[in-house]
């Protein structure tokens, strides 16, 4: 069922236009990635979809009855009522039974017969609304995304800028909509909490379109990868990985067509010239005609060409001694609570070590203690090695001045350099033209990020401090400056939650969580292994002993309160609820009367062993349907292959003239490679289940 249909979308500024053409469609149950540099119109593209914009041409259609949440990055929600009001703002009916009940728990205290009425059916009200359920599934999001049970009775205007972020993806999440529209949805998001809202995100039955630079996200969340241009929009049945690959083949296939045009082109404009008035004139004008009739071929649109050429590129330095930094018993608080004591850390020349963990837990403060930049009351001794030349790369970006130019930060770093040169080096990191000449202020992330950067590498540096250097960098940005610290011969400090930018860079890793600090070698893969492979010891013996401490089945249960309960026991519940109020601590005003709790489980051995025959033959029905669409799928991928050898060969042969049929041709080859590459795809996938649900039976 297609919930979304965009069909030939223009928009721009002027005459400025941003990108035009676009078509494309999402299913249901369809995740996709937009990607492009930063700039290209990502964000005013889902914009469009979510029919804040108007396009100039185009039309953006959404399924009637369709559910749509946006998440927005500027964390756009309004402060008023509560943390959990935010949750539930997306159910009205729930929140306005909520408030109303509320109010009735405070009434009842005065234990009125009409007041206990009121409140027990407010009571059953909620429960059949389903607000009970709805505040569960808002409990376990709102976990996952940082917010206590304590949390929820938060002023909304007390958050945070980061807590904000959070919050509003968690209403957008607590939605279930048909339709999900992200625009980066893991800044300010910890690797843990990433990993979960992938794996929340994959379960979803509706359609997602995502926009990210965080490549292990993508990956991870969507099979498909859509590529927006100014004048192209590529479509790809491919994760962000295996896309990267299959542009730069297309492109490659592109080019050559083009190439091979021109240069028949040229030879035929000559052909004509020396011919028009001699001898062969009809010859000369009967190829002018063809000329004439020829579809163009353009070369094609390389999005990420003008991204790419940033250049990330470290001034020499003097050599730093062998020890670099040896930290002894560092400790740090805040707001009265201890982040972390007793630690020891030995840095080496060389190193580039990656601080991990929860948001909250210190990690920024670590980073500053080894700086030399901590707080008055932090404890420990940093020694520093000899012949230190430091740089620090602050993630909140307070190295620039607002009212300045590039031009001007730049100078005041390097007085030296006058303002032709100064450009020719902002060039360097995408500043172009006139943007050289702009206030900060107007920037947005990804260029004050580009100009903090500048600013850094502009002196010799041998020990980097980075906190969050990836955060608003777009995909090739953050790949040039893998590279660059990778073959960086100094010493590199970096806190980040961009796991592939970790892989790339890190030789050791140091975690960060609740008040410990640990240290391991190598680098963040070898550290996610280890954590995997601990998480799957303590799974194994958590089922141990609740295997060994299993009692008899159909063992009696603590017995509650039926559906059908009395509706004097109902209201003797909820004043009950209300007297108890006072006598626990703060939390949630709504409570479940005996009306609202789930009936006991009597159910016996027969209904149990019923149950899992059903659901063994439905697995095996299902299980049989995969194995017979393998089937039709491994028939498919090698007839598509077989063609597609045919089609390659057809299109290395000269076209004789007929550059039309061979641009149809090209078109034809790559429709079919992309169908190819969806069929094998879905083969895996396919196999995997197969082969896991196999292990799971042992085999059967």
């Amino acid at each position: 069922m297609t919930v979304l249909q965009v069909a030939d979308l223009s928009f721009g500024y002027g005459a400025d236009k941003l990108f035009q053409g676009i078509t494309f469609s999402l299913e249901h149950g369809q995740r996709a990635a937009l990607v492009a540099p930063n700039g290209a119109g990502k964000s005013t593209l889902l914009r469009l979809v979510a029919r804040e914009l108007i396009p100039d041409t185009g039309s953006v259609v959404i399924r009637k009855g369709v559910r749509v949440a946006y998440f927005r990055q500027s964390h756009e929600l309004q402060a008023e009522g509560t943390v959990l009001d935010a949750f539930l703002s997306g159910f009205s009916e729930v929140l306005d039974l909520r408030h109303a009940l509320t109010a009735a728990q405070h009434a009842a205290a005065s234990g009125s017969e009409a007041d206990l009425d009121r409140l027990s059916d407010l009571t059953d009200r909620y429960h059949i609304a389903g607000g009970d359920d709805l505040e569960r599934r808002v409990e376990i999001i709102a976990a996952h995304l940082g917010f206590t049970p304590a949390d929820m009775d938060r002023p909304v205007a007390s958050l945070s800028g980061g807590e904000r972020g959070r919050l509003q993806l968690g209403v957008v999440l607590a939605i279930e909509p048909d339709l999900l529209l992200l625009d980066e949805p893991t800044n300010h998001l910890d690797i843990e909490t990433i990993t979960w809202l992938e794996k929340h995100l994959a379960g979803l039955a509706g359609a997602l379109l995502c926009v990210s630079h965080d490549r292990a996200f993508l990956d991870a969340v969507c099979p498909n990868t859509m590529e927006l241009g100014q004048r192209s929009f590529r479509t790809y049945p491919l994760k962000y990985s295996d896309y990267a690959v299959a542009r730069e083949e297309d492109l490659a296939r592109e080019r050559e067509l083009a190439e091979r045009q021109e240069a028949f082109v040229a030879k035929t404009e000559d052909f004509i010239r020396r011919n028009i008035a001699g001898q062969k004139t009809k010859q000369a004008q009967s190829r002018r005609k063809m000329l004439e009739k020829l579809e163009t071929i353009d070369r094609p649109e390389d999005v990420w060409a003008t991204a790419e050429k940033v250049r990330f590129r470290f001034a020499p330095a003097p050599r730093s001694g062998d020890i670099v930094l040896d930290a002894r018993g560092l400790g740090a608080s805040r707001g009265g609570r201890a982040l972390f004591s007793g630690v020891d850390l030995l840095i080496r020349r060389g190193d580039r070590v990656g601080v991990v963990g929860p948001n909250g837990t210190g990690k920024s403060t670590l980073l500053k203690l080894l700086a030399g930049a901590g707080a008055p009351e932090d404890v420990g001794d940093v020694r520093r090695g000899t012949n230190l030349c430091q740089g620090y790369f602050d993630q909140h970006l307070g190295s620039l001045d607002p009212q300045r130019t590039a031009v001007e930060e730049i100078r005041s770093v390097r007085a030296d350099m006058n303002v032709d040169a100064t450009r020719q080096y902002l060039s360097r990191f995408r500043f172009y033209g006139d943007d050289a000449l702009r206030k900060v202020q107007g920037f947005s992330g990804g260029e004050r990020s580009r100009l903090a950067l500048a600013k850094l590498l502009l002196e010799p540096r041998n020990l980097l401090f980075l906190d969050e250097p990836t955060n608003h960098l777009d995909i090739p940005a953050a790949e040039i400056l893998e590279e660059a610290l990778a073959g960086f011969e100094g010493t590199v400090l970096l806190v980040s939650h961009d796991r592939r930018f970790l892989e790339q860079v890190t030789t050791r890793i140091v975690a960060v969580r609740e008040g410990s600090v640990d240290v391991y070698p190598g680098g963040f893969r070898d550290y996610r292994d280890n954590l995997e492979k601990l998480a799957a010891e303590a799974a194994a013996r958590e089922a141990e002993e609740r295997e060994a401490t299993r009692g008899p089945a159909g063992g009696a249960r603590g017995g509650r309160g039926g559906a059908g309960a009395p509706r004097d026991e109902q209201r003797g519940a909820a004043a009950a609820a209300v007297a108890d109020r006072g006598a626990k601590a703060p939390g949630r005003a709504v409570r479940r009367s005996g009306a609202t709790m789930p009936p006991p489980d009597d159910a016996g051995d027969a209904a149990a062993r019923k149950r899992a025959f059903e659901s063994d033959k439905a697995a095996a029905r299902a299980a049989e349907r995969k194995r017979k669409r393998i089937k039709e799928l491994e028939a498919e991928i090698a007839a598509g292959e077989s063609q597609l050898a045919e089609m390659r060969e057809e299109l290395k042969k000269d076209p004789g003239g007929d550059w039309a049929k061979l641009a149809e041709a090209a078109r034809k080859e790559q429709a079919l490679a992309k169908r190819v590459d969806a069929a094998m795809a879905e083969w895996m996938a396919l196999s995997e289940e197969l082969g896991a649900s196999a292990t799971a039976g042992g085999g059967a």
